[in-house]
């Protein structure tokens, strides 16, 4: 079991060298990788389910393993998937994932994208809004450096959010400049 549960490990791995396909059509050079993409979503899945008053710990376990099987499919971008159907792969490619893991976090684990891919609980559209929330803010910042094409991304995910949450980030996020957070921090050393 120890070896299976570091190969699982090595295999997440590879999470860090996959990168986002769909910028690349928008003209992104080094677009994020999976593995930063699913960082951040469960931070935002976390703070999505604080504000909607939901199980906060679930989103974000969720969030964090949502994407994991693209270790093996990879990331299919929406022109790719208009011709091919990634579900029962992705499904597959889980499951035989997490069949590394001991049995109890094996259920667990299968439980959680199982319960993300069905987006009925409170818990699974709050992780599929964090998840899309994400690449919003992950487009803001390419289309403020440049990548036009990237606001289709923002568009698409603002007309598929559902939670009240989501949708007062998302209209503060297009006000909101990517550089803004860091803007009076500087220590200006004007000593010579």
């Amino acid at each position: 079991m120890s070896k299976d549960v570091c190969n699982y490990i090595f295999e997440l791995g590879a999470l860090k060298k996959f990168r986002h396909s769909g910028t690349l059509l928008a003209g992104v050079h080094q677009p994020d990788s999976i593995a930063e993409h699913a960082y951040r979503t469960a931070i935002i899945g976390l703070i999505l389910a604080e504000m909607e008053k939901a199980d906060s710990g679930k989103v974000a376990l969720i969030c964090l393993f949502h994407d994991n099987a693209e270790a093996r499919i990879s990331d299919l971008h929406k022109v790719a998937r208009r011709y091919i159907d990634s579900e029962k792969p992705e499904m597959k490619a889980y499951e035989e994932q997490v069949s590394r893991l001991p049995k109890p976090l094996q259920k667990r684990v299968l439980a959680w994208f199982q319960e993300y891919e069905g987006k009925k609980t409170k818990e699974a559209i709050i992780a599929r809004d964090a998840d899309m929330l994400e690449t919003a803010f992950q487009a803001k910042e390419y289309l403020d450096t440049g990548h036009a094409a990237c606001k289709d991304w923002i568009t698409n995910v603002e007309k598929c959010i559902k939670t009240k949450s989501a949708k007062t980030l998302i209209k503060e996020m297009k006000k909101t400049s990517f550089t803004d957070w860091w803007q009076g921090l500087k220590k200006i050393d004007t000593g010579y």
